[in-house]
């Protein structure tokens, strides 16, 4: 506005002394007057881009502060669930070192297991004779030691009292079951399936019943077992190892197995002991 103003004094001077000054003094003030008209509108031009450029650059700011809190606030949560994340790998790290060792100790219970079974097995084998175990098999089976008395051996034909044959053989596994006292003793009547009659004695479950329980009655009577850890059971003619169709497969089937097991109550702890998992995550 200024310079507008300058513009048009200059021009009223020219005006008024229109009459006072030469023609070339005129022509030099018209010079004049075009010049800074020609400036003032390079000016005003420069002016305007250079408010457009501001405009720009304002606008520009904006966008990029804009941005700014927008990228903030995403590595913000970013951050937020890196530090989620860790904890999540934390509980799963600690989960897997307890289930490790949960299972180490199932593992190291097992192994103890089946080394106690394998020495107990061991130390059968060597106390019975070599007429003794042609009536006595002894094996390790599913981490239970079985051992199975061949039925001629330790009763007469039909009868469940235990022959005085078979109380020299019963008194060695006797003296094995009590060196292991941390073991169980279930002692299981089997016979074959040729139907028996007679007093007191209805059918083979009948037989293989008493005859699993004469022979854990002799085990705490005449041996001293705690019969706390004795059991008996009769599975009849229902649990063969041998077709029933010929001779030798119904004496094979006709025996009576003790069956030494460790106790349940260790493992059974084990599993009250095992890690609990959070199913949220």
């Amino acid at each position: 506005m200024k310079i507008k103003s300058m513009l048009i004094v200059v021009g009223l001077c020219g005006l008024m002394t229109t009459g006072c000054v030469t023609n070339k003094k005129y022509q030099q003030l018209q010079g004049d007057y075009m010049s800074t008209r020609e400036s003032l509108i390079k000016c005003e031009a420069n002016g305007e881009n250079l408010q457009h450029q501001l405009d720009a650059a304002q606008k520009n700011n904006e966008q990029l502060r804009a941005g700014l809190a927008e990228l903030k606030s995403t590595l913000d949560k970013s951050m937020d669930q890196n530090a989620q994340g860790n904890v999540n790998i934390a509980k799963l790290v600690d989960e897997i070192n307890a289930s490790n060792k949960y299972i180490k100790q199932l593992v190291d219970a097992k192994s103890k297991s089946d080394s106690l079974n394998i020495a107990l097995t061991n130390k059968l084998t060597r106390s019975l004779s070599t007429d003794e175990l042609k009536d006595v098999d002894v094996k390790v089976l599913k981490g239970v030691v079985y051992i199975s008395l061949a039925d001629n051996m330790l009763f007469k034909t039909g009868s469940y009292e235990v022959s005085s044959r078979a109380m020299e053989t019963l008194s060695k596994i006797a003296k094995i079951i009590k060196d292991y006292n941390n073991y169980d003793v279930l002692v299981e009547g089997n016979t074959d399936n040729v139907p028996i009659s007679r007093t007191n004695i209805r059918n083979n479950w009948d037989l293989s019943t008493l005859r699993a329980s004469s022979v854990v009655q002799v085990l705490q009577n005449d041996f001293d077992i705690n019969p706390k850890r004795l059991s008996a059971a009769g599975r009849g003619e229902y649990n063969p190892i041998a077709d029933n169709d010929s001779e030798v497969g119904r004496q094979r089937n006709r025996r009576t197995e003790i069956i030494i097991t460790p106790k349940l109550d260790e493992f059974l702890d084990l599993i009250d002991k095992a890690p609990e998992t959070d199913n949220a995550n």
